[in-house]
């Protein structure tokens, strides 16, 4: 199968327990909550996501014909500025929501290429084998299927989550994430307040925008 590819690119992981590290960014294009398009906005089950999933325009995006001509580009991404072998390549499936198009064929490709592999879902697809770390973003007002794994990161505040169902699920890391827009500053203080009143949960902030990086 082919991929559709949004943007690719090399960067420092902003978010969640991974935060701080080297990593190439494949963001998948399209996503199955919403179009992308604005005339069906009012119809999403997300409303407020902050990234650009329409179309394969963006930096390092494109359509790959297969999973090793998509894991080859990304395998030249991480090699970029550093010389020989100096640590496991790290890659980050993102999107959209990159199991509309994540597969055991780019799985398989991303490893021959030597990839640690993270993904970021909102977990209403189950997740390919394979995947080294996973972290699932619930969407309020969706069933989520993949209720497993490293982290589950919730934007917050989302009316409607049930965050006593969430903590019955098994992850290992409990991330609560300030929603981003116009009122990031009430949201941060109600993520505060929020884990102060439930111990299990750590904050997580969005580092890539405080530092300037994407």
């Amino acid at each position: 199968m082919s991929y559709a590819v949004k943007e690719m690119f090399l960067t420092v992981q902003g978010e969640g327990i991974q935060a701080g590290r080297r990593a190439v960014f494949i963001r998948f294009a399209g996503c199955n909550l919403w179009s992308g398009r604005e005339e069906d906005r009012a119809k999403a089950e997300c409303t407020f996501c902050d990234t650009d999933f329409v179309g394969i325009d963006g930096d390092g995006g494109g359509r790959f014909a297969d999973a090793a001509a998509l894991a080859a580009q990304a395998r030249s991404m991480w090699a970029h500025g550093i010389a020989g072998d100096q640590g496991q390549p790290f890659t980050v499936l993102t999107g959209g929501e990159p199991m509309l198009q994540v597969d055991a064929p780019l799985v398989a490709a991303l490893k021959a290429e030597g990839f640690e592999i993270a993904i970021e879902t909102n977990g209403t697809l189950p997740t390919a084998a394979g995947i080294d770390w996973i972290c699932v973003s619930p969407k309020a007002g969706t069933r989520v299927v993949q209720q497993s794994g490293n982290e589950l990161k919730m934007v917050w505040p989302q009316p409607g989550l049930d965050v006593p169902a969430l903590e019955g699920w098994a992850f290992d890391h409990w991330l609560v994430q300030p929603m981003d827009g116009p009122d990031a500053i009430a949201a941060r203080d109600a993520c505060i307040a929020f884990v102060m009143q439930h111990p299990r949960w750590r904050l997580s902030t969005q580092t890539h925008k405080l530092i300037g990086v994407r």
